[in-house]
């Protein structure tokens, strides 16, 4: 499989950002925005930022903008307590020590998210609550069109109202026996 052209043999596409600010990527042949380069992130896409003037790499310098851009939207993640103690650990002898640290933390936690995430998934199955919720929202919008002009009403609404009533009894003893 032939490599595109932004793309580099690692696979982490090249984006340049220009004196103007504004970001091209090379491997689509279009200008993009910080919020792309967020998306790209969360879609776990490898990217380099480099400056179009002098191939700088400054993907560090992006990364932490994209930060203060969401921090600033009022999308904050990180408490000001932690904040402070990043900023003093600027310095410190143990300064160096600090980014694998980091790194290694936010590791484990993304690991425990996926385990916890795959547990509930497995315990719920073929999820019978979604069914529930589907089948409930059919009776209700069965039994809205008894009160409309012109709808069929009388013993076959009652009877498929009683059949679906028996469903839902017989879904919360399956969900019941699951728990």
């Amino acid at each position: 499989m032939a490599k595109s052209r932004g793309t580099a043999d690692d696979g982490v596409v090249t984006i340049k950002k220009y004196a103007n600010r504004r970001l091209y990527d090379t491997e689509r042949s279009c200008y993009i925005t910080l919020d792309d380069l967020g998306t790209m992130v969360r879609d776990g896409r490898e990217f380099r930022v480099v400056d179009a003037k002098s191939g700088e790499d400054i993907t560090h310098n992006v990364l932490t903008q994209i930060i203060m851009d969401t921090e600033t939207r009022g999308e904050t993640l990180l408490p000001v307590s932690f904040l402070r103690q990043l900023i003093g650990m600027y310095g410190d002898k143990m300064q160096a020590m600090v980014p694998q640290y980091l790194e290694a933390s936010m590791a484990a936690f993304r690991k425990n998210q996926q385990d916890v995430r795959a547990a509930f998934e497995g315990a719920l199955g073929a999820n019978p609550l979604a069914e529930l919720t589907r089948r409930n929202m059919e009776m209700f919008q069965q039994a809205a069109g008894a009160f409309m002009p012109g709808a069929a009403g009388g013993k076959a609404k009652d009877a498929e109202i009683a059949a679906l009533k028996a469903e839902i009894d017989e879904l919360k003893a399956e969900l019941a026996k699951k728990k």
